[in-house]
């Protein structure tokens, strides 16, 4: 069409820009040709004058209508261009956060640099089994096609990663790997696929480093081979790898670090077993401190080094080997640490005991000396001589560093081979599948020998992808049957000539290295002179003569040829690898088996990367002569041949593309750098395969979408029966030129741009639609808005003026009632306001003048107080001064007469001196002295007498003094109480006067408060009338108060109900968690079962050859054909009911004590069931004796039953007295735990002699009766003729006769005969029981033993609490108790259980004994009248059978019961059987020769039949597992028969619902409650089978019926599609319906029903399938983004609803089926409600309570618009909804998990069915059995 037609007003282009690369823009008028400038409108609001190229005049890329934008399929685009195509990946990347996108046959994959949780197990199994058009795109989408099309095809297949450093190629090879690993399993139990991922982390330290762009880059490329077997299982891998980068071991850029691996180490050093590697921080070493960053950020080497050891293990490389494979990396490191000194310029040397070489010396086994030697010297040959040179420091540093890089090439193959060897499998391989993960197009500042091997690496794979676009596009033209011309591409075969070519880069390259003096210098020369001007595509720059310029497919590059000989040359000295060939260390040696010998002419120099060819898992041995040969290969010649054979690979398989883009350069995440993108897009051939797309038709339609899209362009008349000439004569119309479309078999082909013409009428066709629509309806709208406002102004008015009348007179009134209001309230007011100045006047004048009085009266006391303290201060200043004028004084006089005493003293010593004074002095000295003795005499005397006196005195004072003692303690005590009266009295006067001011004070205040209560009696009665008012309106609000109490009272009770109930729903969600967690278990025992059985039947198949033929298996089925194998024996049995209670028990922790108790239970019931099952042998041994003895004699059966019955009868008499007396005993030893309990005289003691004594009495009287009755019954069998009928009985009259008669024929010695055996008889039977007493004897005895244990024990115990502190001592006391307690309830539980087993067994024995008994009794006594046991002559009578109803029971011989299995089970079919029969009729005929089998008491019958009836059914299920009648009739049968076996069980809460003849159906003499529990567990295991048949075949059904189909025609148009196809959403002859979906559902619903399945039941299928139906439809609504629009959101709950209505016409609306398709109701609300304001937010949280978070983001990322009326949902709304929704608590998974099966419940269903009314059909073939 014109360009005039499509570039008009408004129309939208892209325009080129510098920044953005591309820039939208809008036309503001029409183009008309021969402008040659465009008028444009830019986005950002400025106008531009666009100028056309004057040469090409080529008009700007016309924009995709928005309608198209985001699709997943570049192709699916109208406009196929570059703009339209990063436009589309931008969109999808930023806005709807996908980072997959299709662009035809390519998945371009996006980086996002953050973790998206789309790469789960749920996401996996989505993925499995589903066409590759059919879903969001993905890596596992293309991993499925692969996988699928190797299985369908029988072809191998390819997955090609490609794209630059950083761009995720890894992590996508990883993920493909992981999808095989998951989807198809391993074909042995080697967990195959799990080494295969193990590989992963191996290769990635070894081979992954740090770069400026990538924390992770792969520093080579790989090509991994993962093999399958015929069933398509993994059974192994091989790995090629490519271009090792070697010089990163010596040297790494800024910002960069050498492999992980060394890190890793460094990091590890500290482990006890990395010691011997004398390792430290990476910052110690040379190698890997030169990029200056160490550490990746969240990375943790340590963890990642356990990784890489785990890995390590499981791949088989044992310690030993990890460990070399350290000590190398280890020397590695330290020999880059080894430092020269130059002795002149052209040698140098080692320091002398250097550390890092005797590091690397000791770590390497060689010897020190010769190392150091040549790594100083190198071998100079010659043709005559050899001889050795220095080198210089230069040339010694790069010879370390080439060996360092050759060890370490040579280490990275070794690894790659044992790898293999661990991943190589025995089994043949039948196919595989290889994941090329490879370097993407480099160009770099400075481009070397590496990125010329991986550009030209490139050209070949972008040449072989061209191709296979080509043919791709080629065979659909030839497919469809349309003409097709060649469609002109970019062959890069020119440029892969001039590299590859003879006389090529390369071979110029190889020439120039062999010869002697070649440099690069040289060799560009040669280049120029060979291809210069000669080849286009081979270019010399200007301004160099050291480089050349390609054209490569993607781009120009200058390569720079410094470095290219040497690098293609990649030499090593010889006697350094003789050295390190001559090792003590083992490994070191085999790294250099294969070791080509190269003798270097020249100085070894560093290489770039080198080729790591694929070694096979055996060397094998060369021809000698071969390796000499080989050796001189270039590295660029081994390049070229792994590369052709790596395309002879991929040649030969079927490739799958993955193009890896980087985002942007900063590794931020979701951040689109559309220069970086469109580089990578030009370089990965992505725009290549658009080109080649718009080249030809690039976008497809089928004839039924196409008229669905574009019914709407048609007029009624063009609408044609055939829809293929309908779109023919349409298309006529529309599009003039023919070229522009071709119509194929099935589809039609349009041209670039086409598509969006049609759009563009469509949408003008529909907005003229919607414009005629919008005015008539505006219209009608706007009448209906005029008439009704007129008619409510009208009213309004009316209403108004009536108001304002009313109001008018209202305000008269109310003005008149205001003036008197105001006139009364004012004069109020004034009479208030002088009340209350008076009051308040008076109030102040009182307290002012108290205020006063109070002032006056302090200020007295205080002048008062004041006079006191002056007196006292005045009178002890007075004293004070007297005192100290005393002291002054007194002193003055002493000082005197001192003085004056002084005086006297030296006159007396003068008058001393002199001989006149001793003369006076002795004068009458003689007289005096004689004086003297006289009155010494007379004194001594008067002494003696004052002594008699004082003597006297003394006496007479003491008793006195005694008496004033007393005295004064009488006085002072005296003088105390009056002191204390006095205190007394000083108080009460005090009070006393308190009292009086008091008396005072309350007088006064009285007269107050008198004044008060006047005025309060005044204020009350006025406020009587207002508490009455007051009143009556409280008691209103009381009412009102009462009613709302009542509500709230309610709402409480509504409130706790509603509580109760959700606590209630809680304990039914944790019920079904457990008896989930229980039937999971038995699904996975079952499955591991039914691997078993799988296996044994592949050992029995390995046999034989297999047939040739494949056939693929579900990768999500687990077979479900194998057989439960059960065991016959009860002791298996009994486990069963403890399985139900492991996962509670796990929960609770178990006291040590109480475990052991348990334990010790278990071995006693396992003693006790050993004990039972001897007892239960030894009975039937007696029973078959029994009926020898019947057959033998068949006449005396009568008696005997009567002998058995009193036997019987009697050991139940006393098996009760027994059990009484043990309890007694119990009870008595348990009152008292004391240790005298077991002495004698104690009440134990007493009570187990009484017992013994009355067992001995009890004994003898039971000799004395035995006897008795053995006499008799000796005499029986002797008087009873042989010729009597087997029925006849004798009575005791006969019995008597014959004994007459055999004393009458001397017939005693026989009797006596038979009385002395009976004799023996009774003697043995009395021994036993003596035995079995005293063993009970010693029973009791141990247990008192045991009793006095438990009470040492507890003293113990108690004597170790008395030691704790108190608290502690009250903790331990109250546990001990706890767990005293609980093993006694424990005990008596089991005691319990014991007795009612024991209780309802007698209770059944007694009930049969007793009905024997009886028919014996009533047979007798109808045959004999009293007349004749009197008086007639005794003779045996025969009596004849009388006829019986029939009982329920079904008669078969033991020899018939396969033959009854195989009839009933095995060969029966359910379509007859469910139709012409009753239901559940072969679990009556089971449980009916079941009771039989009891009634004869049979256990071996019971046990044989049930456990052939469950292995039968097995059987059947696993031939038959697919077929959902099979599955839902064997399932509705084993339910009967389990609800047969509870009705008739003889359990009360099972009787109840019984008729009294259905109760004497019950079991009486077996318990099968284990049997019970096994075919509860084979249900549960037959319903999950039914659940997978269900599942199987709705699946297919559900996408269609419910998705993809319009059930409301005409809704939602069909989007333009792209190479991707999906399945058509219009009902083809092929497709699914909703219809299809309900009819199938009405086929299991009537199967179920005929099948006479339990009704509760049916509802918990109807449950699974409806969750089944919901949670994959949406699954694959999260991960389609085509369905999320708003149409389809209709179309999902108009479907929704159609269930719901078929619920409702099968009465399954309370199943709650329909809450589990509330996710999907919830998801279409969401895609239907308005999606732009916070309060649409609002409601959306609110709405989508089912949904977790992740599902209602990912709805709105995939919202898209079918129609240009539809808006997108703006980012800003999404981060609007995550805010509202973070504080939400839900499951991050995205995806609802389709496999999850709800635990099953078999609620108890008693049938009403008679068993004696059930006949068996002939057509069931069992007439070898009789209905009893």
């Amino acid at each position: 069409m014109a360009a005039s037609e499509l570039y008009t007003k408004f129309a939208r282009v892209w325009i080129p820009d510098p920044e953005e690369v591309w820039k939208s823009a809008e036309l503001l008028k029409d183009y008309k040709p021969g402008d040659k400038v465009l008028l444009l409108h830019l986005e950002e609001g400025k106008d531009l004058e666009y100028r056309l190229d004057p040469k090409t005049k080529e008009l700007p890329h016309l924009r995709n209508p928005d309608i198209l934008v985001g699709e997943n399929d570049l192709t699916a685009l109208s406009y196929l261009h570059e703009p339209a195509v990063l436009h589309n990946l931008r969109v999808r990347f930023i806005d709807s956060k996908l980072i997959y996108t299709y662009c035809g046959i390519v998945l371009v994959a996006i980086n996002p640099y953050e973790q998206l949780p789309i790469y789960g197990e749920d996401i996996i199994n989505a993925y499995s089994g589903q066409n590759m058009g059919d879903m969001d795109p993905h890596i596992f989408a293309v991993a499925e096609e692969a996988y699928k099309q190797m299985a369908r095809d029988e072809r191998n297949q390819s997955i090609i990663v490609s794209g630059e450093s950083g761009a995720g190629k890894t992590v996508s090879a990883k993920y493909a790997m992981r999808y095989f690993a998951t989807v198809s399993g391993s074909a042995s139990e080697a967990n195959v696929e799990e080494k295969v991922l193990a590989s992963n982390p191996i290769m990635e330290s070894i081979g992954n480093a740090k770069t400026t762009r990538n924390d992770n880059s792969s520093r080579f490329g790989k090509y991994i081979e993962i093999g399958f077997d015929k069933r398509y299982r993994i059974i192994g891998a091989n790995m090629r790898t490519y271009l090792l980068e070697k010089s990163r071991v010596v040297f790494q850029a800024e910002e960069e670090r050498n492999y992980h691996i060394f890190y890793q180490l460094c990091a590890s050093a500290n482990l006890p077993e990395f010691k011997m590697l004398r390792l430290g921080n990476a910052n110690n070493f040379h190698y890997t401190k030169q990029g200056g960053s160490p550490v990746i950020e969240g990375v943790d080497d340590t963890k990642e080094m356990a990784h890489t050891r785990q890995a390590c293990t499981l791949l088989g490389i044992s310690e030993s080997y990890q460990m070399g494979i350290f000590r190398i990396l280890a020397g590695i490191l330290h020999l880059g640490n080894v430092a020269f000194t130059s002795r002149d310029s052209d040698s140098c040397t080692i320091p002398p005991k250097h550390e890092p070489l005797s590091i690397f010396s000791d770590l390497m086994g060689v010897d020190y000396e010769e190392m150091c030697h040549w790594l100083c010297h190198r071998k100079l040959a010659t043709a005559t001589e050899t001889y050795i040179k220095p080198i210089s420091k230069l040339q010694a540093t790069n010879a370390r560093d080439a060996l360092a890089k050759h060890i370490y090439a040579k280490l990275f193959n070794w690894i790659v081979d044992h790898v293999n060897q661990a991943l190589h499998s025995a089994v043949k391989q039948h196919s595989f599948i290889g994941v090329l993960d490879i370097y993407g197009f480099e160009t770099f500042e400075i481009n070397s020998f590496e990125q010329f091997c991986i550009n030209y690496a490139n050209e070949k794979l972008q040449q072989q992808f061209n191709m296979h676009v080509f043919k791709l596009e080629q065979e659909e033209y030839m497919k469809e049957q349309i003409p097709w011309t060649l469609i002109d591409f970019y062959d890069n075969q020119p440029c892969i000539n001039l590299i590859e070519s003879k006389l090529g880069i390369l071979d110029l390259l190889d020439e120039e290295c062999k010869m002697p003096k070649g440099t690069d210098d040289t060799w560009a020369q040669k280049l120029y002179n060979t291809h210069l001007n000669k080849c286009a595509l081979f270019e010399k720059p200007r301004l160099s003569n050291k480089a050349f310029i390609i054209q490569h497919f993607a781009d120009k590059v200058e390569y720079q040829c410094e470095g290219f000989l040497e690098k293609n040359k990649d030499t090593v000295f010889e006697e350094q690898i003789k050295v390190l060939k001559s090792s003590k260390f083992k490994m070191l040696p085999e790294l250099f088996q294969d070791e080509e010998k190269a003798i270097s002419p020249t100085s070894a120099t560093s290489s770039g990367r080198t080729l790591l060819t694929r070694t096979p898992a055996k060397p094998t041995k060369g021809r000698p002569g071969q390796t000499a040969k080989e050796h001189k290969k270039t590295v660029g010649h081994q390049f070229r041949n792994s590369l052709h054979l790596l395309m002879e690979t991929l040649n030969a398989t079927t490739p799958h593309y993955v193009r890896c883009i980087k985002p942007n350069d900063f590794k931020f995440p979701f951040t689109f750098d559309e220069k970086r993108a469109v580089q990578q897009l030009r370089a990965c051939g992505v725009l290549e395969t658009i080109r080649i797309s718009a080249a030809g038709f690039p976008s497809r339609w089928t004839y039924q979408e196409f008229f669905s899209r574009y019914r709407v362009l048609m007029k009624q008349k063009d609408v044609l029966s055939d829809r293929k000439q309908t779109c023919k004569n349409v298309l006529e119309k529309l599009i003039v030129d023919k070229d522009k479309y071709q119509f194929g078999k099935t589809k039609i082909f349009f041209r670039a741009g086409q598509v969006a013409y049609l759009e563009k009428l469509r949408a003008d066709k529909l907005r003229a639609a919607c414009i005629r629509i919008q005015k008539t309806i505006r219209g009608w709208l706007l009448r209906k808005k005029y008439l009704r406002m007129r008619r409510a102004a009208t009213t309004v008015q009316r209403y108004v003026r009536g108001y304002q009348a009313r109001c008018y007179a209202k305000f008269l009134r109310r003005t008149k009632a205001a003036t008197i209001i105001q006139k009364n309230w004012r004069m109020y007011i004034v009479c208030r306001r002088y009340k209350t100045k008076r009051t308040a006047t008076i109030v102040l004048q009182s307290y002012l003048r108290g205020y006063l009085a109070r002032n006056r009266y302090r200020k007295m006391l205080r002048e008062h107080k004041a006079v006191i303290i002056q007196k006292w201060v005045r009178g002890w200043l007075a004293r004070t001064h007297y005192k100290r004028s005393m002291h002054a004084v007194i002193y003055l006089q002493c000082c005197f007469r001192r003085m004056m005493a002084k005086r006297e003293l030296k006159k007396l010593k003068i008058e001393a001196r002199s001989v006149e004074r001793y003369k006076k002095l002795h004068i009458g000295m003689e007289n005096k002295i004689m004086q003297l003795q006289r009155k010494v005499d007379e004194q001594n005397k008067d002494y003696k007498c004052l002594v008699e006196k004082l003597t006297n005195l003394e006496g007479i004072y003491t008793s006195e003094t005694e008496k004033l003692r007393s005295d004064l303690e009488r006085l002072q005590l005296s003088e105390e109480e009056a002191k204390i009266a006095t205190g007394r009295v000083l108080s009460l006067q005090e009070e006393i006067a308190k009292l009086r001011k008091d008396l005072e004070q309350t007088q006064s205040e009285k007269k107050s408060i008198e004044e008060r209560a006047d005025r309060y009696k005044q204020e009350t009665e006025q406020l009587v009338s207002n508490l009455k008012e007051e009143n009556t309106l409280l008691k209103q609000e009381k009412e009102a108060l009462n009613h709302l109490i009542v509500e709230q009272a309610k709402e409480m009770t509504e409130t706790m109900e509603k509580k109760l109930v959700e606590e209630t729903k809680q304990l039914e969600l944790d019920l079904n968690d457990e008896r989930l967690r229980y039937q999971n278990l038995l699904n996975e025992f079952s499955r591991l079962e039914e691997r078993y059985d799988d296996l044994k039947e592949e050992m029995t198949l390995m046999v034989n050859v297999p047939k040739p033929g494949h056939k693929r298996t579900d990768s999500t089925h687990s077979s479900n054909e194998s057989e439960y194998t059960f065991s016959s024996e009860i002791a298996e049995t009994e486990d069963m009911p403890l399985r139900t209670e492991e996962p509670s028990e796990k929960k609770v922790p178990l006291d040590m004590s109480l475990f052991l108790k348990l334990q010790k239970r278990v071995t006693e019931l396992e003693q006790e069931k050993q004990v039972m099952q001897d007892e239960l042998d030894r009975k039937e041994e007696q029973v078959l004796r029994s009926k020898a003895k019947e057959e033998e004699k068949p006449q005396i059966r009568g008696a005997e039953l009567e002998y058995e019955s009193l036997k019987r009868q009697e050991l139940e008499s006393e098996n009760k007295k027994l059990k009484n007396e043990l309890n007694e005993l119990r009870r008595a030893l348990s009152e008292k735990s004391a240790p005298e309990v077991t002495a004698p005289g104690a009440p134990a003691y007493r009570v187990l002699m009484e017992q013994l004594t009355s067992v001995s009495e009890e004994l003898d009287v039971r000799k004395e009766e035995v006897l008795i009755l053995r006499s008799q019954l000796v005499s029986q069998k002797e008087a009873i003729q042989p010729k009597d009928d087997k029925n006849t009985m004798t009575d005791s009259t006969i019995l008597l006769e014959d004994v007459q008669k055999m004393k009458d024929k001397g017939e005693i010695a026989q009797a006596y005969i038979g009385l002395k055996e009976t004799n023996r008889l009774l003697e043995s039977q009395l021994q036993s029981q003596k035995r079995s007493h005293e063993n009970e004897a010693e029973a009791l005895r141990g247990e008192i033993q045991s009793l006095k244990e438990e009470n040492n024990r507890q003293q113990q115990l108690l004597a170790q609490n008395l030691q704790l502190p108190p608290e502690a001592r009250i903790e331990a006391s109250l546990q001990h108790e706890i767990t005293r307690l609980t093993n006694e309830n424990l005990d008596l539980m089991e005691q319990l259980e014991k007795q009612d087993k024991t209780v309802r067994k007698l209770k059944k024995q007694l009930k049969v004994f007793a009905k024997k008994i009886g028919e014996l009794e009533v047979g007798q006594m109808e045959n004999i009248s009293p007349g004749q046991i009197i008086d007639e002559p005794i003779r045996p009578v025969n009596i004849p059978r009388k006829e019986k109803d029939f009982q329920g029971m079904l008669e078969y011989k033991k020899e018939d019961e396969q033959k009854l299995v195989k009839n009933l089970i095995l060969e029966l079919k359910p379509r007859g059987v469910a139709v012409n029969l009753i239901p559940g009729l072969p679990a009556y005929i089971l449980f009916m020769c079941v009771r039989h089998a009891d009634y004869l008491n049979d256990d071996q019958k019971v046990r044989s039949l049930l456990t052939s009836t469950i292995n039968s059914i097995k059987k059947v299920l696993k031939k038959r597992g697919d077929d959902f009648e099979t599955v839902s009739f064997w399932l509705s049968n084993t339910c009967r028969f389990l609800h047969c076996l509870k009705q008739y069980s003889g359990e009360e809460g099972f009787m109840k619902h019984n008729t009294s003849r259905q109760n004497e159906h019950c079991l009486t003499n077996f318990d099968l409650a284990e049997y019970r529990q096994v075919l509860s567990d084979l249900a549960i295991q037959i319903y999950q089978q039914l659940v997978r048949v269900l599942e199987n075949i709705l699946q297919p059904m559900i996408v269609s019926g419910m998705l993809e189909h319009e059930t409301i025609q005409g809704v939602s148009g069909v989007k333009p599609t792209g190479l991707r196809k999906r399945t058509s959403s219009i009902a083809d002859e092929g497709t699914y319906t909703l219809d299809s979906i309900l009819r199938q559902l009405n086929s299991f619903h009537s199967v179920m029903c005929q099948h006479g399945m339990d009704p509760e039941l049916i509802k918990q299928v109807v449950k699974q399938m409806f969750y089944i139906v919901g949670a994959i439809t949406l699954n694959n609504l999260l991960l389609r983004k085509d369905m999320c629009s708003w149409s389809k959101g209709m179309q999902i709950r108009y479907n929704v609803s159609q269930l719901e209505e078929w619920l409702r016409d099968k009465n399954l609306m309370n199943s709650g089926a329909k809450e589990t398709l509330e996710p999907l109701i919830q998801a279409a609300q969401l895609l239907q409600v308005k999606k732009k304001t916070d309060d649409d937010a609002e409601a959306i949280c609110s709405m989508c309570s089912a949904l977790t978070t992740a599902q209602i983001v990912k709805v709105l990322n995939l919202y898209t618009p079918v129609n240009e009326f539809e808006e997108r949902v703006s980012v800003s709304f999404i981060r609007t909804i995550q805010m509202r929704l973070r504080d939400r608590k839900d499951s991050p998974q995205l995806l609802m998990d389709a496999k999850h099966i709800f635990p099953v419940t078999f609620p108890f269903n008693p049938s009403s069915l008679a068993l004696e009314t059930i006949q068996i059909p002939a057509s069931l073939g069992l007439g070898f059995i009789s209905r009893v």
